[in-house]
């Protein structure tokens, strides 16, 4: 079975925090990745060549690799910052990275267009995924040769306005109609019955993330009700 057939209909977990939070220790981030593994999750989404390289090592499940900052700077929505450019997919790909998460909007990456972020994911013989956050950003990243796009950063872009206040359900509905490659709900997912949603929708898979491994966020939402 391909890597995409294995996670059709199923969950992937993103497992990942900043490197200032306690969790970001090695032997934490495994640990969180042997957690959701033994909870059913298909595939796994982690930041950095250090997780990926561990990922790739500890469970025979995809992984999905990406890069972010250390530090998000306080005009992230205005700026390219997951797997930015050539120098971050190509360290993805020497650590084992089934998929390669980027950016797929038109803002400027670093030294480099999609299209060859696109080009040098293929040549490794990896499959690249484009987290988009408009339904044009999706279609380009589509023609121009994407294997996944997925809804990473709707409403988290200055061109996708605010965050819808769950999954962005329209988003993926619009995809899943204009393009023929696998479309990816991930954001703002809390409930299960959301999950069950987007697979009505036609998601191929579903990407979880604050809800299962970000325990400060999990906490958070109950603290607010008091």
């Amino acid at each position: 079975m391909g890597i995409l057939e294995s996670l059709k209909g199923k969950v992937v977990v993103s497992s990942q925090a900043m490197p200032a939070e306690p969790l970001y220790k090695e032997e934490c981030m495994i640990a969180m990745m042997q957690s959701v593994v033994n909870g059913g999750a298909a595939g796994l989404r982690v930041a950095g060549a250090r997780d990926v390289r561990n990922a790739k090592k500890y469970f025979d499940i995809p992984v999905i690799g990406l890069t972010k900052p250390d530090v998000l700077p306080e005009n992230w929505k205005e700026i390219v910052y997951i797997t930015p450019g050539l120098k971050e997919v190509r360290e993805l790909i020497e650590a084992g990275a089934d998929i390669i998460a980027f950016d797929g909007t038109p803002r400027p990456h670093n030294g480099c267009t999609v299209e060859e972020i696109i080009d040098t994911i293929h040549k490794a013989e990896r499959l690249a995924m484009a987290d988009i956050s408009t339904l044009e950003e999706g279609l380009c990243c589509a023609n121009a040769g994407a294997d996944i796009i997925s809804t990473t950063l709707a409403g988290y872009t200055l061109e996708s306005g605010d965050p819808t206040k769950g999954p962005d359900y329209e988003l993926l509905k619009k995809l899943v109609g204009k393009t023929d490659k696998p479309v990816i709900l991930e954001g703002r997912i809390w409930e299960p019955q959301e999950v069950k949603k987007a697979f009505e929708l036609g998601a191929h898979c579903v990407v979880i993330g604050s809800a299962i491994t970000r325990p400060q966020l999990i906490t958070k939402r109950f603290v607010e009700v008091l």
